[in-house]
């Protein structure tokens, strides 16, 4: 595992695992996004750190990361994780199983990435729920009819914030001995213990910039196809690289230089305070 807050990190919507889901790329890079999709979210997948675990040597692995980057399933870049203390920038890697083009990850990059809808399931969550409560409490074992007509009042337990271990709990706590009609009962403690609305948490937005894959400058999405710079597309340098508002690189030194020239020295720092005073 890489330090913590760095190493991979997961895109989000993908689609489920196929077996087919690297068969638009050559063998090596295949088999290195295959391995790199099964990793846990926090793995080191540094060119070093492959190298000791697969069969590729740190070039041949390189290569093959800035393909991986070209065919949409791999980005580079920096995250800025905030805690209670601080704020601080680290450096991941996202990696799609998912191949993504570049208006994917320039939406990903601002935030905004549209969720893929799914196929609604055969069942319900309320329903699943019912249907596995007489693994927990045997006593409270229903048929699928009667799933069926309590899955409203626990649906509407869901809507309310319940989770599944607060509703599992109010159902099987404290139960009579014996237990005469399981879903009369059911249908009683979800009525009488219904609990208050409560309001969804607030989502806090990551801030993510990306970064060249080739030589790590950060540049605005529109200036990263395929993961490279310009320049690094051998394309000439037209765009100012970074974040909006950012001080040229050429122009660094000369910013630093009209400041210091502004400065006072340090052996007329105590005349100058006494003449003001």
């Amino acid at each position: 595992m890489a330090g913590p807050g760095y190493g991979k990190r997961s895109a989000p919507g993908q689609r489920p695992r196929t077996g087919t889901d690297f068969a638009h790329l050559a063998p090596r890079e295949a088999a290195i996004a295959s391995y790199i999709d099964r990793l846990p979210d926090g793995s080191d997948i540094s060119v070093k750190t492959l190298a000791r675990t697969l069969p590729y040597g740190q070039c041949a692995l390189r290569t093959a990361l800035n393909r991986l980057q070209a065919a949409g399933h791999l980005r580079r870049g920096s995250e800025c994780v905030t805690t209670d203390r601080v704020m601080l920038w680290v450096t991941r890697t996202f990696f799609s199983r998912t191949a993504r083009d570049d208006a994917w990850w320039e939406a990903f990059e601002r935030g905004d990435v549209p969720v893929e809808r799914r196929e609604r399931p055969t069942r319900s969550r309320a329903f699943a729920l019912l249907a596995a409560l007489g693994r927990t409490a045997p006593a409270l074992s229903l048929s699928a009819a009667e799933c069926a007509g309590l899955e409203p009042q626990v649906g509407e337990w869901f809507e309310r914030g319940a989770t599944e271990a607060e509703i599992v709990g109010a159902l099987s706590t404290g139960l009579p001995t014996p237990v005469h009609h399981a879903a009369s009962l059911l249908r009683r403690r979800l009525t009488d213990k219904l609990p208050p609305h409560r309001p969804a948490p607030v989502e806090r937005s990551a801030l993510i910039t990306l970064e060249c894959g080739e030589c790590r400058a950060p540049g605005s999405p529109e200036a990263l196809r395929g993961g490279l710079c310009g320049p690094c597309r051998g394309e000439g340098n037209t765009a100012p690289t970074g974040p909006p508002g950012a001080v040229p690189t050429g122009g660094v030194r000369e910013r630093m230089a009209s400041v210091r020239a502004g400065l006072v020295p340090r052996p007329d720092r105590t005349s100058w305070s006494r003449g003001r005073g």
